[in-house]
């Protein structure tokens, strides 16, 4: 008979825990420019546009033409007010 560990947790309730990095000092000093005209700049691309909802793992920038950029924080590599 073949043993499969994994069989047993398979067949009962299991919680899912979701987990992120929180950098408290990044998310206080964003906060402290909600409103302000920024670029920022990710892993990815820069972005242009005022801050305008900052959260524990990502910020929301308005970046004009009614264009709302949802940014994780942990892809932020620098932020520039303008």
């Amino acid at each position: 008979m073949y043993y499969n560990p994994y069989e047993q947790t398979r067949n009962q309730n299991v919680n899912t825990q979701y987990m992120t990095l929180v950098d408290p000092f990044v998310v206080n000093r964003l906060r402290s420019v909600v409103g302000k005209d920024l670029v920022v700049e990710t892993t990815k691309d820069t972005i242009r546009g005022v801050l305008v909802d900052v959260q524990p793992d990502h910020i929301a920038l308005s970046a004009g033409n009614d264009s709302t950029f949802f940014v994780r924080i942990q892809q932020i590599v620098s932020i520039m007010p303008v």
